[in-house]
């Protein structure tokens, strides 16, 4: 429910930020940090519930950690890198892994609807089910990284030689 609650909170201020165009620097580092951190959240909450497997948590975790850096640093120094198509694919896997195992852990600890739903539960949500979609969504996960890397190769070149430049003669770029 707080999950859900924060989701719905989280869409919400970003519909309000570019509908009446309160889009600013600090929401651009803010709203994707927080997407991150609230998915990241859930993921992290599964490994302690038997739902999924710590390894392919964290390769998630640190992949988009990584890269929402990489994307608030490049921001923060004028030189955006380009979304790649692939992370909207990624991250519609992600929330429905998300939404599919959040119900499927309701419904089992909910009497109630137990009762109502829980043989559906018990067919679509199995250990080899879940495992399956967990490997799906970290090999999308991993593999939007690379692409991130791949399609912004020359931006983070500069960024990184900006910074090394920055870094040798004291003085900003």
């Amino acid at each position: 429910m707080i999950y859900c609650l924060a989701a719905i909170t989280d869409w919400y201020d970003g519909w309000v930020a570019r509908r009446w165009g309160y889009v600013t620097r600090w929401g651009k580092f803010l709203d994707p940090l927080a997407d991150k951190i609230l998915t990241s959240v859930a993921f992290i909450s599964f490994i302690y519930i038997g739902y999924a497997a710590a390894w392919m948590v964290w390769i998630i975790v640190v992949r988009d950690l990584l890269i929402t850096l990489l994307r608030s640093y490049s921001e923060y120094k004028n030189k955006p890198v380009e979304t790649i198509r692939f992370a909207r694919t990624k991250t519609f896997f992600q929330l429905v892994v998300i939404y599919l195992f959040l119900t499927a852990y309701v419904v089992r600890n909910t009497p109630w609807l137990n009762n109502v739903a829980g043989r559906w539960v018990e067919i679509v949500a199995t250990k080899e089910i879940m495992f399956v979609l967990m490997l799906i969504a970290t090999v999308l996960t991993a593999w939007s990284g690379i692409l991130y890397v791949i399609q912004n190769w020359n931006i983070i070149k500069e960024l990184f030689i900006s910074h090394a430049g920055t870094a040798e003669t004291g003085q900003p770029n």
